[in-house]
């Protein structure tokens, strides 16, 4: 796999995990009654667990998008 097609694969992932896990904690805060639909507590959610993930995705990208270029080196 290339390196472009590999990263956008990598962002990808990382889109689908955030907006799972957010919109579950969303739901979640919804149903205790934490906060109602359309408040700033909504947008704070989301907007954190955005951060969370941008941090993580930082984090492990070296492992994952470093493999596409241990490969690309071995192939020469």
């Amino acid at each position: 796999m290339n390196a472009t097609l590999r990263g956008i694969v990598y962002v990808s992932v990382w889109v689908v995990i955030w907006g799972t896990i957010s919109s579950l904690m969303d739901w979640m805060l919804l149903v205790g009654e934490v906060y109602e639909s359309g408040t700033a507590g909504q947008a704070i959610t989301f907007i954190a667990y955005g951060a969370a993930t941008v941090v993580l995705a930082t984090r492990f990208s070296d492992r994952f998008l470093a493999a596409s270029d241990e490969t690309a080196a071995d192939k020469e």
